[in-house]
This record gives structure tokens, C-alpha cells and sequence, in this order.
């Protein structure tokens, strides 16, 4: 089944990603760039190791070194590549970081929002804006799964950031006519997720250095997990929506994007451990704090609205994801039970 989303709307056109080496971003720039767009990616960390810079994607685009807080950045790269589609998807996104360092977190999650939506309704060209939220910004909530019109009601500082984010994206939407659309997806993983604190990443790579992964909660939250080309194919889907001329119907509108199959953080520990063919039994720590037990997504204004579809089950997604960290950690063909990979993974990437 072919993954890549290609459609002759993308040829030629100008598209800004802000976040490109973040782990969707980068998924996301390679997709654009196998579409045809002219693609401008804001980078403010060079990050030799991530999928962008690793897969040669930026140096197959037009690269604007600034920080998303800074609005005469924005403002120029808008004006200056004549930008007519946007993925916003910088953030700070980790919420042990938006704990210790809640200044920083409000400041590129709030303020580079504002930044970057400003100058979009600033500039005549820009047709379709794409605002990546979460699931976050619903905050803890009795009624699960969370639909679109559930509040958005953060209580910590990563939730509230997200919360904010969304509701100006909102704002700019529905009183300027913006044509801004909002993404609300859970948990992202995916290979070129370089943040070791999260669950996927940091149980792999313990995995594959013979340790025992690390479960920093109790190990019974749940959570939905989106894997990242998922992700960046929807992004493209709603985008095209608005090129084609919707919206009218679409500005300020939230969607909630997950293949709605929500586990629990030990369930999903012990799938890797499965799937990798470990004896390894976690570490569970018990130590989070500041985060919300359990969170899941309905997605069915995505599926009967946007007629999307997720690409990749849980498991597919998990396939693709240690096969990239494989290679990742040095090129290793043969997991810890020495059954080679070719028989663990035979569909190759997207």
C-alpha cells in the first residue's frame, strides 16, 4: 500500500514548516519535497541527528535560521518567500521540560502562535495554515474519549500552553476568516524521535543496550500513540482541503486525529519487548508528576468530515519505528533473540 501523499495541488507551491527538525516536521518536509513543493523550513537548534537533516531533506530546501518568537523573522520569511501554506508544528514539547521551565514553554508555544498567525494574516498569499495542538489542551477530563467540543480546560504548564495555542488559533480563524486549521493528536512516536524521556524512543534504545526500559509512571496511564507519517499525511490532507477552496466551511476548525486505540503505557512497553524479542522486564518508577492519567481521542469528525484514514495500525507503526532506530544505533541487523531483521520487518518504509 503506497504511503506517500502525492497530489499535483503541492507542485511548485511555497510552503512554510516551522519545527522542521522536530519529529513530525521532518516526516512532514520529506513528504512536501516528494510532492514537489518549494519548501522553507524555520530552524532554530541544528540538530545533525534528526530525520530532516539525516534523510538529506534540508539540503533540498530553503533553510531561515531564527526562533518562532521572533516576529520580524516570521514576518520577513512570510512576506519574502511569498508563503501560501503553512504547518506549524514548532513547540516545546516535552512535559517534564514545560514543568521546570514554564517561561520558555509559554513563549514558544503561545507567543511564536500569535507570531506566526499574525503574519499570516498579514500576508495576501497565504491560503491554508495548518496549527499543530494536542491532546493536551483538553487537560484532564471525566468523559472519555475526548471529542472536539470537549473543553479545553490545561491545568499544568505543557497543557495550558497547548490549551492557549489552540483557542487564539481558534480566534484567528473565526474573526479575522483566517484559514487556519487545528490538530489534536495524541502521543506521537515514530523513528527520528530523539527525545529519550519519551516512552517509544527510550524503551527501544534500552532495549537494543540490553537495559531495562524505564516506565517513569505507575505504568497504568493510557494514552493513544499516532505514529508520526500518519501524522504528517493528515497535516497534508487538511491542507489540501483548504486549497481546494473549503475554507469557508474549515477556519478555526479543531480536528482530532488518532487511530483510536488507546493503551496503557506498560501494554505498549511490553508490545516493543515482544515485538523486539526481549526478556527484559521494565523498570517502573513511579515518579511522574503533572500529567494526566488517562487521555484518549475520538476521531470521527476527522473520518466522516475529511474522509481521512490512518495508514498504520499500532503494530504497523511500531515495526517502522524500531526498524529506523536499528539503523539508527549503528546499522544492527539482528535483534537480541538473533532472528535477522528481514524477518521481523518485511514492508519497507514509507
Amino acid at each position: 500500500m503506497e504511503k506517500m501523499v502525492t497530489a499535483d495541488i503541492w507542485r511548485d507551491r511555497p510552503v512554510l514548516i516551522t519545527g522542521a527538525t522536530g519529529l513530525v516536521g521532518g516526516w512532514l518536509t520529506k513528504r512536501l519535497l516528494a510532492a514537489g513543493a518549494d519548501v522553507v523550513c524555520l530552524v532554530r537548534d541544528w540538530v545533525p541527528q534528526c530525520e530532516a537533516v539525516r534523510s538529506g531533506a534540508l539540503e533540498r530546501v530553503k533553510v531561515v535560521r531564527g526562533d518562532i518568537t521572533d516576529r520580524e523573522i516570521i514576518e520577513r520569511t512570510v512576506g519574502e518567500h511569498e508563503i501560501d501554506t503553512v504547518f506549524h508544528l514548532a513547540a516545546q514539547t516535552i512535559v517534564g521540560i514545560a514543568n521546570r521551565n514554564p517561561i520558555s514553554t509559554f513563549e514558544s508555544n503561545i507567543a511564536g502562535t500569535w507570531n506566526l498567525l499574525e503574519a499570516c494574516r498579514r500576508s495576501p498569499l497565504v491560503k491554508a495554515v495548518i496549527v499543530a495542538s494536542s491532546d493536551k489542551a483538553y487537560g484532564s477530563q471525566e468523559n472519555l474519549p475526548y471529542t472536539e467540543d470537549t473543553s479545553l480546560n490545561g491545568g499544568h504548564p505543557y497543557d495550558v500552553s497547548k490549551s492557549c495555542a489552540d483557542l487564539i488559533a481558534q480566534a484567528y480563524g473565526h474573526t479575522y476568516a483566517l484559514p487556519v486549521v487545528i490538530t489534536r493528536c495524541g502521543n506521537f512516536y515514530g523513528g527520528g524521535d530523539l527525545n529519550w524521556n519519551r516512552i517509544v524512543p527510550g524503551t527501544i534504545r534500552s532495549i537494543l543496550r540490553g537495559e531495562r526500559p524505564v516506565i517513569r509512571s505507575n505504568g497504568r496511564f493510557v494514552r493513544d500513540y499516532f505514529y508520526v507519517e500518519d501524522g504528517a499525511a493528515a497535516y497534508m490532507l487538511i491542507a489540501q482541503h483548504l486549497l481546494a477552496g473549503t475554507h469557508g466551511v474549515l477556519c478555526g476548525k479543531a480536528y482530532n486525529l488518532s487511530n483510536e486505540h488507546a493503551v496503557t503505557v506498560a501494554d505498549l512497553v511490553s508490545l516493543i519487548l515482544k515485538k523486539m524479542s526481549s526478556d527484559l522486564q521494565p523498570d517502573i518508577r513511579n515518579e511522574a508528576s503533572n500529567e494526566i492519567e488517562c487521555q484518549y481521542l475520538n476521531a470521527e469528525r476527522a473520518r466522516q468530515e475529511l474522509a481521512w484514514r490512518p495508514l498504520f495500525t499500532l503494530e504497523e507503526g511500531l515495526n517502522e519505528t524500531i526498524r529506523w532506530y536499528r539503523q539508527f544505533f549503528g546499522g544492527l541487523n539482528h535483534d537480541i533473540a538473533g532472528r535477522s531483521l528481514a524477518e521481523t520487518h518485511s514492508r519497507p518504509s514509507g
